[in-house]
């Protein structure tokens, strides 16, 4: 879910700073697979998606908490009447930006941000490779797309072994996505309310003893 989550704020935020620089921006559902003529109407376009876990590392020395680093793509495409290269590198016109100026303007919006504002906990953005799709002509019109990727990480917490999902987990827990699926869950760990400590004092006969209490409603 939390891909998700990065995925949708992304897409907020260039949605939002881009204002008419892209025709519509959007979570990339195929749309460059379809017909020419429906690819072109699309342009200038913005698309996101989640380009894949690169590596996954302990955090520290905690046995179930794991740094996980992941990867984002944002695809950027704009079309031309006159030529290929005017795909690229744009025209006069507000509705020609070319793709190298949706490149820049991708890259300005989301380098270093951690989205916070939504809830988010990841690192920043890192900007990475800037990858060429398409440079081509369809229907005399010339259009270019490029792939533009972002990494970043965050933290993940394991089941503890042997266990498995949250029973009846409360909304934006992380085991909340199993819910309308009825898998194997293990109830909640029982709430501690208190604890014993027994000193054995070699000094005296008798053992001192303190009884720690947590009181409902307190942490």
């Amino acid at each position: 879910m939390l891909v998700t989550d990065i995925e949708l704020a992304i897409v907020d935020r260039l949605r939002r700073g881009l204002g008419r620089l892209a025709r519509n921006v959007e979570s990339y559902g195929g749309e460059m697979d379809g017909e020419p003529a429906e690819v072109l109407r699309q342009l200038p376009g913005v698309w996101v998606t989640f380009g894949g876990v690169l590596k996954t590392e302990r955090y520290s020395t905690a046995r179930n908490r794991f740094v996980t680093h992941g990867r984002f793509v944002v695809i950027v495409g704009d079309r031309s009447v006159r030529s290929e290269a005017a795909s690229r590198t744009g025209g006069a016109s507000p509705n020609e930006p070319g793709t190298y100026r949706m490149i820049a303007a991708v890259r300005r919006l989301l380098s270093g941000q951690d989205m916070a504002d939504t809830g988010l906990k990841i690192d920043p953005l890192t900007p990475g490779r800037v990858r060429t799709l398409f440079n081509t002509q369809l229907e005399k019109q010339a259009f270019s797309v490029f792939a533009c990727e972002f990494d970043t990480k965050w933290i993940e917490t394991a089941l503890e072994n042997g266990r498995y999902p949250l029973e009846n987990p409360p909304d934006g827990h992380e085991d909340s996505l199993f819910r309308p699926y009825h898998g194997e869950t293990s109830p909640d760990d029982p709430e501690w309310l208190r604890t014993r400590l027994s000193y054995d004092l070699k000094q005296q006969p008798d053992a001192a003893e303190d009884i720690v209490k947590h009181e409902p409603g307190n942490s």
